[in-house]
């Protein structure tokens, strides 16, 4: 694997007008989440589930893709960097659940866990930190993600070190009472072991956002190189916002729904099981 270097980053106009704690602060963040930039190496693989990796439909006919090389962050982004990212450019979070689900359940907020976003807080973060490296950053693909959650494309059915899930090994363990699982909370992201490419948590921590938008049969005619998901949303009804797609399972989920190629529609919204990671690619 190789890991990208940045050094002596500059903080753009973005930052204008902040206190200097807050640029100071700010700067050794964006170095921390570019530092954490892991080197993928492009290829190809039958992306999606071979047989026996999912009930669910969506996530076949299993299909060649090919990717070309990228950079994915090893960690999930945090609340704090996520927070900070707010403080530093007056961003508003995008929508009412953030403040709901804050005042609901402030212990979901805690700095080190995954950061609490929606997928246009999640897109707007990575585009930021794009914006003060020169780089272009955004949301991983699904191909993306998927083929870096195995390992550049295994036989892995889980973001894991063996491919196998393992409770209070590899995830934290489930609670088996329906009333414990709703205290659940996500792990600091790095807590448990990294899959072999040097990647935490994609299976069975936060849900995490990708960029495409969700159709059930995509996969039916996906394109063979890069594949960027419909170029048509899914509307839901009663939000009026588009279907985004998640993946890796969440951390109130049972081992099962945390493999590699399960796929869960959402619309755009704040969700308190939901985080996230910044990709690029060198063009």
């Amino acid at each position: 694997m190789r890991y990208l270097v940045f050094s002596s980053l500059v903080v753009t106009s973005a930052l204008s007008g902040c206190s200097l704690y807050y640029e100071s602060q700010a700067k050794d963040m964006v170095q921390r989440q570019m530092d954490a930039m892991v080197f993928v190496e492009g290829g190809e693989f039958m992306m999606g589930n071979p047989g026996g990796w999912s009930v669910r439909s969506d996530t076949i006919p299993a299909h060649r893709v090919i990717v070309d090389d990228f950079y994915i962050q090893k960690y999930e982004v945090t609340q704090g960097d996520f927070e900070l990212f707010m403080d530093v450019t007056n961003y508003k979070h995008s929508n009412n659940s953030y403040e709901i689900l804050r005042e609901e359940h402030p212990e979901r907020f805690q700095p080190n866990l995954p950061a609490v976003v929606s997928w246009t807080d999640a897109s707007e973060f990575c585009r930021w930190l794009g914006s003060q490296t020169d780089t272009s950053i955004r949301l991983p693909t699904e191909a993306q993600w998927e083929y870096a959650a195995r390992s550049g494309g295994k036989m892995l059915r889980y973001a894991t070190e063996n491919g196998n899930a393992e409770e209070g090994v590899t995830m934290a363990p489930r609670p088996s009472q329906y009333r414990e699982q709703k205290k659940t909370l996500p792990k600091p992201p790095g807590t448990f072991p990294a899959n072999p490419l040097g990647l935490y948590d994609m299976s069975g921590n936060a849900a995490e956002w990708v960029s495409d938008y969700y159709r059930a049969d995509y996969y039916e005619r996906s394109p063979i190189n890069n594949p960027e998901g419909p170029d048509t949303p899914i509307i839901e009804s009663w939000s009026n916002e588009p279907f985004r797609v998640l993946r890796g399972g969440d951390f109130r989920d049972f081992s099962g729904n945390t493999t590699v190629t399960r796929r869960k529609a959402i619309e755009r919204v704040t969700n308190e099981s939901t985080g996230f990671r910044c990709s690029f690619s060198e063009d």
